[in-house]
C-alpha cells in the first residue's frame, strides 16, 4: 500500500486565501470575480516518497499522490471503491479512444543526442506523449477535472439531479487541449462546447465534430478587451453557468492535479532505471503554462528537481518577458504581487510552426517561475528556425511523428547547444507532446 501524502486544500498564491481539500468545484480562487482575475490556487500537500503501484494506468499507479483521491476518501469511500472510481472512467474513455491511459515511453534518444552533438555521459531523453488519450499529454490534465465531476455526482454534492439536467463543460482550445476534452466528454456523454478561432485547422474541427462536441467559432468584437477572444468567449459560458473544463488552472486549478502524472512517470525512471547522475535540465515548451507547471511539480515530489526550462518562441513570449519584469519587483518569487507589472497578453501574436503554444497569456506563470528560480532554470525563447530544426530532426532521428508544438521543448535544446550554452555530457529531459494533424 502506498503512503497517502497529507493533502490539505489549496492556497492561492495571490490573496493567501485557503480552500479545504472536501470542497467540491473547488475551481477558482473564492476571491477571484469576473473584473479581478488575477488570483491562483495552487495545491497544499504534504510530501511523502514517491511510488507507484506497478500499474499501467498512471492514475491508478500514482493515485494516493492525487488531491482527487483525498477529496474523495474525506467523503467517505474506500480505498478500493476510489481505486474503482479511476479504473471505471479510465474503462469508458477507452471505449471512445480505443484505449485509456498508461505509462508512456521516456527513454534516451540515442541517435537524437548523436546528431546534437552530446558525448555519451549526456544526451537527450524523451518522453513520447504522441499516444496518449487523445494524442498529447493534455488529457491527463482534464482527467482529474472529469473525476472530480463524476464522484460529485456519485456522492450526492452535485446540484444538479441527473445526467440530463447537466450543465455543459466548456473550454477555449483549437488543438490537442479541445480534441482531450471532447474525446474524455464523449466517453461519459457529457455536452461539451469548445470556443476556436475564425481560422482552426479543419481537421481539429472536423474531429471535435465527429466526438460530438459544440464548436463555437470566436472571430474578436470590436467590443472585446485583450486578450484571446476564444477565452472571453468560454468565460462568459462560465459565467452564464458552464463548467471550465480547461487546461488553464486559473480557470479550473483541478487541471493542476492530473498533469503531474506526467512528472512522476519521468521521476520515476529517473531514480529506478537510469545509471548515473539525475537530469541537469528540463525543457518544457509553454503556451498556458499548466504543463510546464505540473511537470516540475511532478519532479518536485521526488526530491531531485532539474534546471527547469521554460522554452517559447519569438511571436509570442509573455513569460519570459514576466521573468525579465520580476527583477524589478524582487524577483520571480515575489511576482505574485506584482501580477499587472509582469503578466499581459503579448501585443502582437506572431506566426510560428508552433502554433499551440501562442498564447497570448501565460496563466499558470507564476507556478512556472517559482519553479524556475527553485530549480536556478530559465527561460528559453527559441527563433523559428529552431522550432523547425527540432521537430525535423526530432523526428527524424526518434521515428516519433510529432507536431512542431509537441517538439518545441527540443527546440530550446538546439538553441542552446547552438549558442554553446549546453555542454555535451549534460543530461537533458523533453516531451514530445502531440501529434502531427
Amino acid at each position: 500500500m502506498l503512503q497517502q501524502p497529507l493533502t490539505a486544500g489549496w492556497q492561492c498564491a495571490v490573496c493567501g486565501a485557503t480552500v479545504d481539500i472536501t470542497q467540491p468545484f473547488t475551481w477558482r480562487c473564492p476571491n477571484a470575480t469576473g473584473t479581478d482575475r488575477r488570483h491562483a490556487l495552487q495545491l497544499i500537500q504534504g510530501i511523502a516518497p514517491l511510488r507507484s503501484s506497478g500499474e499501467a494506468n498512471p492514475f491508478l499507479a500514482f493515485r494516493p499522490y492525487l488531491a482527487w483521491d483525498a477529496f474523495v476518501a474525506a467523503a467517505g469511500p474506500t480505498d478500493a471503491a476510489r481505486h474503482a472510481m479511476v479504473g471505471e472512467l479510465d474503462a469508458l474513455v477507452a471505449a471512445v479512444e480505443g484505449h485509456g491511459f498508461v505509462t508512456t515511453p521516456f527513454e534516451r534518444a540515442d541517435a537524437l543526442s548523436d546528431v546534437l552533438g552530446f558525448g555519451a555521459d549526456g544526451g537527450v531523453w524523451v518522453k513520447d506523449e504522441t499516444n496518449n488519450v487523445g494524442g498529447s499529454h493534455k488529457a491527463r490534465h482534464l482527467f482529474t477535472i472529469l473525476l472530480h465531476l463524476r464522484a460529485a455526482e456519485q456522492l450526492g454534492m452535485a446540484p444538479w439531479a441527473s445526467a440530463p439536467d447537466r450543465p455543459p463543460l466548456a473550454i477555449a482550445s483549437c488543438g490537442n487541449a479541445a480534441i482531450a476534452a471532447s474525446t474524455l466528454a464523449a466517453a461519459v456523454s457529457w455536452p461539451i462546447r469548445v470556443f476556436v478561432p475564425a481560422a482552426a485547422n479543419p481537421v481539429v474541427v472536423a474531429r471535435l465534430h465527429s466526438l460530438g462536441a459544440t464548436v463555437v467559432e470566436c472571430p474578436r468584437l470590436p467590443s472585446d478587451p485583450p486578450g484571446d477572444p476564444c477565452v472571453h468567449r468560454f468565460r462568459e459560458a462560465v459565467a452564464a453557468g458552464a463548467v471550465p473544463f480547461s487546461v488553464q488552472g486559473t480557470e479550473n486549478a483541478w487541471c493542476l492535479d492530473g498533469g503531474r502524472t506526467i512528472g512522476w512517470e519521468m521521476a520515476r525512471v529517473m531514480e529506478e532505471t537510469i545509471e548515473g547522475p539525475p537530469f541537469d535540465r528540463l525543457f518544457v515548451q509553454v503556451g498556458g503554462g499548466a504543463f510546464a507547471a505540473c511537470v516540475a511539480a511532478g519532479f518536485r515530489m521526488s526530491g531531485i528537481s532539474p534546471k527547469l526550462h521554460a522554452v517559447q518562441t519569438e511571436s509570442c513570449a509573455p513569460l519570459a518577458r514576466a521573468w525579465q519584469r520580476s527583477a524589478a519587483v524582487g524577483g520571480p518569487r515575489h511576482a505574485a504581487a506584482h501580477w499587472a507589472d509582469c503578466m499581459w497578453p503579448w501585443e502582437h501574436v506572431g506566426a510560428t510552426a508552433a502554433d499551440g503554444i501562442l498564447d497570448d497569456e501565460t496563466y499558470d506563470w507564476l507556478p512556472v517561475l517559482s519553479a524556475m528560480a527553485d530549480s536556478n532554470g530559465s527561460p528559453v525563447v527559441v527563433a523559428e528556425q529552431h522550432v523547425l530544426e527540432a521537430n525535423d530532426v526530432g523526428c527524424r532521428a526518434t521515428g516519433i511523428d510529432a507536431s512542431h508544438t509537441g517538439t518545441a521543448g527540443l527546440a530550446g535544446v538546439v538553441a542552446q547547444r547552438e549558442a554553446g550554452e549546453l555542454a555535451p555530457d549534460e543530461r537533458v529531459a523533453v516531451i514530445f507532446s502531440g501529434i502531427r494533424r
